[in-house]
């Protein structure tokens, strides 16, 4: 008889069967520079370029819109045209800069935020500029404009070297502070750096969320491994083009693999 998955630990459950994974478009900073030295970590958009790249999408037929949006129409048959928008790490300029580009063009979005880290700044990022983290107050801003909050974890920490005591609190913990915060439970959950394994995203699924997203998962799948496209300062419509084409082309070879 097969093995019964469902009472196994949860470290060493079955791999999610590969589906094709939405387009999901990762940022982190919207602020103004000049210098690049001032974005060593290529993290920082203009808000002048992220215009720009939400004008290429509404351009080719495409809606960028919260990941829990997306993955919810996907459900129902209704994804086709729409690309997830996310923003790590909850900077203020998001709520400056971001924000008010989004309604104009009647995009939503996913912000990543840090509730163990409310009101300071990005310690973690020791080469580049010192970036404000939101308040309790602006992620409640945030969330009332009607954007997706999710959990980012509590402190930036590379959940794959942590104790499973301290995983906890960062998945968990973090998902009880942003309900008490916003009144709602998050539905998903990013990985700080991007660092994933089969033990992080069993916590991460054991914790409540619905989904969660990474950066390349490698051979990780399912709702709970999404892949993302890096945004930077240098995407023009060339290269966003070449990146779209990059993720379909990389889809299509995982379900040929995994078919």
């Amino acid at each position: 008889m097969p093995a019964d998955t469902a009472a196994a630990p949860a470290a060493v459950r079955a791999p999610a069967r590969r589906t094709a994974s939405p387009w999901v478009l990762m940022y982190h900073s919207v602020t103004e520079f000049t210098d690049p030295a001032e974005d060593p970590y290529g993290i920082t958009v203009t808000p002048r370029t992220l215009e720009a790249q939400l004008l290429w999408l509404r351009a080719r037929g495409l809606r960028g819109v919260s990941v829990g949006e997306l993955l919810r129409a996907r459900a129902a048959g209704r994804g086709a045209g729409l690309v997830g928008l996310t923003f790590d790490d909850g900077y203020t300029d998001y709520l400056a800069n971001a924000l008010p580009l989004l309604r104009r063009h009647e995009f939503t979005s996913t912000l990543f935020v840090l509730p163990g880290r409310l009101g300071v700044d990005n310690v973690w990022d020791p080469l580049g500029p010192r970036k404000a983290l939101l308040t309790a107050e602006g992620i409640r801003e945030v969330a009332a404009a009607g954007q997706e909050i999710g959990s980012h974890g509590l402190l930036h920490q590379d959940l794959t070297a942590a104790a499973d005591s301290v995983l906890q609190q960062e998945v968990r913990g973090s998902r009880d502070l942003l309900r008490e915060l916003t009144g709602t439970l998050p539905q998903g959950f990013c990985y700080p750096y991007g660092h994933l394994d089969a033990r992080v995203v069993a916590a991460t699924r054991d914790a409540g969320y619905g989904y969660a997203c990474a950066i390349d998962p490698g051979h990780l799948a399912g709702p709970h491994a999404l892949p993302r496209t890096h945004v930077s300062q240098a995407d023009g419509s060339a290269r966003l083009r070449i990146k779209q084409l990059r993720h379909q082309a990389h889809e299509l070879r995982r379900r040929a693999v995994h078919r």
